[in-house]
């Protein structure tokens, strides 16, 4: 570590443990050396070692795993905000980066349509949607939560559907031969996790996320559904 009196002791430990990473001398899902060992290495105090780990872990580099010691994260998914309105699935972009993608199922039941549904799903105001929530992971780590929406009277054989590990858009379109190919509008947005997000995802509560509300269309511009989608920052990369 070169020495930089202008740097703070624990910013340049972040630095060069960070480079580490990068350059492969720790690996995706290795364990790093312990505090002491690093206090040792780079002649600090294991305080000041303590807050570079901390800082690393808060910015998805490390994870802490008690009991067992602290871990290079695996890597972000990365999901490419593609030009026009083409959509990439979170299954899609694990298969294409060599990750397996998981997925829980944590709720499903008929809700109402609220307003901004009902005009997208062209429904009255008795309209009754189907919402599904499940908790999406990338090699066994939560990576996001997903809440989708779909009009009940087409969609309700997905109330009793197996929806463990698979592609939601491959079950809806098995069930309702229409297959999600467009976005009519997206918004993305930071919010914090609540606690109950914070206790699915296994991040502290007001952990950064990206917020994606999106409404999605077939190929003739139909309404499919809508997925208000919680992703956890550190673990995921929107390509722009």
């Amino acid at each position: 570590m070169a020495g930089n009196v202008a740097v703070p002791l624990y910013q340049q430990v972040k630095e060069d443990i960070k480079a580490a990473i990068e350059q492969g001398k720790y690996k995706p899902k290795e364990k790093i050396p312990t505090e002491p060992e690093l206090s040792a290495e780079y002649s600090v105090s294991r305080i000041t070692v303590r807050r570079a780990v901390e800082e690393l872990c808060s910015e998805g580099y490390l994870v802490k795993m008690q009991g067992r010691g602290t871990f290079v994260s695996s890597p972000r998914v990365h999901r490419k905000v593609r030009e026009g309105k083409q959509i990439q699935g979170f299954t899609q972009c694990c298969e294409e980066q060599g990750m397996k993608a998981g997925a829980k199922l944590l709720n499903r039941m008929i809700v109402p349509a609220r307003a901004d549904e009902q005009a997208f799903f062209g429904v009255g105001q008795d309209g009754l949607l189907l919402y599904i929530q499940r908790l999406r992971t990338a090699d066994g780590l939560p990576v996001l939560l997903e809440n989708i929406f779909l009009p009940y009277m087409e969609y309700r054989e997905l109330m009793e559907a197996e929806l463990t590990d698979c592609s939601i858009f491959g079950a809806i379109e098995r069930i309702g031969g229409r297959k999600v190919e467009a976005l009519a509008r997206r918004t993305l947005e930071i919010t914090r996790a609540s606690a109950e997000e914070a206790r699915l995802l296994a991040v502290p509560a007001g952990e950064p996320l990206f917020y994606l509300n999106a409404y999605f269309t077939d190929r003739e511009q139909r309404p499919v559904c809508i997925g208000r989608q919680y992703y956890v920052g550190s673990r995921y990369l929107f390509e722009i």
